[in-house]
């Protein structure tokens, strides 16, 4: 059974080995030399008829003596090392062959340990001379400066390079990121349509190929029609011919040319650097050769266009990035202008949005998620920072087509087909998003762009097209390219952020070591003062309570008033004290943590708190309270304060009610205690946990104010947090989160 359409394996091109054809055209002829002996040891088999030359007879024997009349006219030069990649002209001999003498150029290459000889036939029509193509590349130099845009520069040098070589049509070829071709300039006769601005999928030029155009700059195929010539050798090996100028071609590409009805093409590859840019692709509607002084001179003058090519493409990104700079520098204004940089950009979104070309962006964080200009809506960009923080958390990330990497965006194609983002914090996994809208096109290809499938001798396999009439497609779900100055905007923009981000938290650092000093010494300060205040009042309240005993009949009433508020106000102040000084000790006792069964600690507290109630009536919900780890001194002092308070502040009512409880939350365990006394007003929830901060007067409620203070301080202690809800006159809620600990039950 033949395979169907589906089973055929399209990436067979990308595979074909076309670097060793073991087969070369047949204008020229080809020996190989082994580099340690200069003995030859490949030969193509045309030298029996063009030389005369048996190629069997010459292998293995040395080129000096086999080849004497070729080496004489050459001298050393074929010894001399030639680089990867190159091919050298050495000079045009004249060789005795079946049609009496003719002039052959002589072209030098290295393949794996040998050195490749090409001679290739002068065509005998060729009126190529060294005035005639200076003239030409002069002209193509003086009209440089003329040529304002890329398409101008490319259409220059079309039209000098078929006027160089006198092919029908020549065309300016250029790879977009995926390796599709577009036509971007053209000079032509009418002996050949036009292909300009048409597309070229990328598999007309397989991978392997685009490496080899990388490699030899320069390829020329006379006629598509040519029977191949074979190399013949005593190694079993083939040999690499990727930098040879008469390599054989790959049966695919000729077939590819005679349906284009090209029989004679030309190839000029455009570098930038070591990439492979474009191509200057020649088409004849005839067998055609051009001279190897001729192809060297396109060759040259393709050189200097990419170098214009390059300066032109350098220019514009100056341009862009100093424009852009502009931008930049009033962004990073706005955000040190504000104590959150984040605020700089929301509260300047043109500047943001100008800084990448785009028509939307979007600031999101674990918290908070600003949206500016035209974005998809706040849950389909949080649905995006998501799939970033998962999937993509490089510094920069850019695409120009969304939906094919996250389907959801198909949903706002409108509004985000093409995304670009800067990571602003790995810790926190924050994002700055910008987004441009779908950009619909109608692509017109050079026909059909995939590749048929036909079935011959009972086979199936690829074929190139035969058609190559415009084949139009409409293109959506992508927006315009991010291009390389947005890229590199955002880029510096990220590291404009986490410097200012790095000063800041060395700032806050530098802080946060000054207040724990600051700390320590008001600690030390407190515990001094507190220690050394203990002993006077203790002496206030003893002398004063002796001068009650002792002296009481002989008082007046103001008298023995005076001592009462004596003892009272030194008694107050001894346990301001003690609480200060316990407060005090918060931060210098080293924690002692074990398991803490909290139930039975809070009815512990429970039932010494019923005996000062005075037999007020006390109701108790006390639900499930799972044991912890902790420092059981401090934690019970926690509970102690909470509960005392609950019953302190509700003891206005007929009936108080208390509640202790818990829950689970995210790898913590919440403690809650809720009263129904007076409450308070949320506004001053902030004054709560001070130190001698109270939202009650002391006339109505004793305490020193110092309490919700130490619960604070041994919650954060514990790596936990405290936080309290009220109404006023409807009582309060007290909170403390304590890390979930995996001895505890």
């Amino acid at each position: 059974m033949n395979k169907g359409p589906q089973e055929i394996d399209l990436t067979a091109c990308d595979r074909e080995p076309i670097h060793i054809p073991g087969s070369i055209q047949p204008h020229g002829l080809l020996f190989a030399l082994s580099r340690a002996d200069m003995t030859l040891t490949h030969a193509s088999a045309n030298i029996a008829a063009v030389l005369g030359i048996d190629p069997a007879s010459i292998l293995e024997k040395p080129f000096h003596e086999v080849l004497s009349g070729i080496a004489a006219q050459l001298g050393a030069d074929v010894a001399e090392p030639v680089p990867v990649g190159t091919a050298r002209y050495l000079r045009t001999v004249i060789l005795q062959t079946d049609r009496g003498e003719r002039a052959f150029d002589a072209v030098v290459s290295c393949s794996d340990g040998h050195v490749l000889l090409e001679l290739e036939a002068v065509p005998e029509d060729t009126a190529s001379s060294i005035e005639t193509l200076y003239s030409a590349l002069r002209r193509f130099v003086e009209e440089l400066h003329l040529a304002s845009t890329v398409d101008r520069l490319c259409h220059l040098a079309a039209q000098d390079i078929r006027r160089m070589t006198g092919f029908d049509r020549v065309l300016i070829y250029r790879f977009d990121e995926h390796w599709n071709g577009t036509v971007i300039a053209e000079d032509r006769n009418d002996a050949l349509p036009s292909y300009l601005d048409l597309r070229f999928p990328a598999s007309d030029i397989p991978a392997q190929a685009r490496e080899l155009y990388r490699r030899n700059r320069l390829r020329i195929i006379p006629d598509a029609n040519y029977t191949p010539v074979s190399i013949q050798s005593h190694d079993p090996a083939p040999l690499d011919l990727s930098d040879s100028v008469l390599r054989s071609v790959s049966p695919v590409h000729l077939e590819y040319m005679r349906n284009m009805g090209t029989p004679a093409s030309m190839s000029i590859s455009i570098l930038r650097g070591d990439a492979l840019w474009g191509l200057i692709s020649c088409h004849n509607s005839e067998p055609r050769r051009v001279s190897l002084p001729t192809r060297n001179a396109c060759d040259f003058l393709t050189r200097i266009l990419s170098l214009q090519l390059e300066a032109r493409e350098n220019t514009a990104l100056a341009d862009a990035r100093v424009r852009l700079g502009a931008v930049q520098a009033r962004l990073l204004a706005h955000m040190a202008g504000e104590s959150y940089f984040i605020d700089g950009l929301v509260t300047h979104p043109d500047d943001l949005m100008l800084l990448a070309g785009a028509q939307g962006a979007a600031i999101v964080t674990d918290e908070h998620c600003w949206l500016l200009g035209g974005t998809p809506k706040e849950a389909d960009v949080k649905a995006l920072y998501a799939w970033l923080s998962e999937h993509h958390q490089e510094d920069v990330f850019a695409t120009d087509r969304l939906a094919e990497l996250f389907p959801e965006a198909q949903g706002y194609a409108d509004k985000a087909s093409g995304l670009l983002s800067i990571s602003i914090s790995k810790a926190r996994s924050s994002y700055i998003l910008w987004f441009r809208p779908e950009l619909v096109q109608t692509v017109k290809w050079g026909g059909n762009p995939e590749k048929p499938v036909r079935e011959e001798a009972g086979t199936s396999g690829l074929h190139p097209r035969r058609s190559f009439e415009i084949w139009k497609e409409t293109v959506r779900g992508r927006s315009a390219a991010w291009d390389r100055s947005a890229i590199e905007a955002v880029k510096e923009l990220r590291n404009a952020i986490v410097g200012i981000v790095l000063r800041r938290a060395e700032e806050l650092a530098n802080l946060a070591e000054e207040l724990r000093r600051s700390n320590k010494e008001l600690e030390a300060f407190s515990y001094s003062v507190s220690h050394d205040l203990r002993a006077p009042f203790r002496h206030i309240v003893g002398y004063s309570e002796l001068l009650k005993k002792q002296e009481w009949p002989d008082l007046s009433e103001r008298g023995k008033r005076y001592i009462d508020t004596i003892i009272e106000a030194a008694y107050t102040a001894g346990t301001l004290v003690d609480d200060l000084l316990r407060f005090s000790q918060m931060g210098r006792m080293a924690l002692k943590p074990r398991s803490v069964e909290v139930r039975e600690l809070v009815e512990d507290i429970r039932q010494k708190l019923a005996l000062p109630t005075g037999g007020r009536r006390i109701e108790w919900i006390v639900g499930d309270l799972p044991a912890i780890v902790a420092d059981p001194v401090l934690i019970r002092l926690v509970f102690e304060n909470l509960l005392d308070n609950a019953a302190k502040y509700s003891r206005m009512r007929d009936t108080s009610r208390i509640e202790v409880g818990s829950y689970r939350d995210n790898g913590e365990i919440v403690f809650f205690v809720r009263d129904n006394g007076v409450g308070f007003d949320m506004k001053y929830v902030d004054k709560l946990f001070g130190v001698f901060q109270r939202l009650h007067r002391v006339e109505e409620f004793e305490g020193t104010g110092i309490g919700l203070a130490n619960v604070r301080r041994i919650v954060e202690r514990h790596g936990g947090r405290s936080w309290a809800e009220a109404q006023p006159d409807k009582g309060a809620t007290f909170y403390i989160a304590l890390p979930e600990s995996e001895g505890a039950a």
